[in-house]
């Protein structure tokens, strides 16, 4: 499961055999959420709200580029390192 991104200790990973729809996971302090990279909807699982503030902020500002990654995973091609949160 390949990190792409973290931030502020949030780990931001994607894996390359995931299930539909597109979607990366976040992990921070031993919580962890599914989240859907076109809707930013949680689909699984929790973090803590601040967190989870963090992580939509994020991956609205990354939306492309997880796309692309999410695409780049099905074909099992590398992960490409998206920018962290300042």
């Amino acid at each position: 499961m390949p990190c792409v991104s973290e931030f502020y200790g949030v780990a931001i990973y994607m894996y390359y055999n995931d299930h539909a729809p597109p979607h990366f996971h976040a992990e921070y302090g031993g919580d962890e959420a599914q989240i859907a990279i076109d809707t930013l909807e949680v689909l699984q699982g929790k973090l803590k709200r601040r967190s989870l503030a963090m992580v939509l902020k994020w991956s609205a500002m990354h939306r492309q580029e997880l796309g692309e990654n999410w695409d780049r995973a099905r074909e099992g091609l590398p992960l490409n390192q998206i920018e962290p949160l300042d």
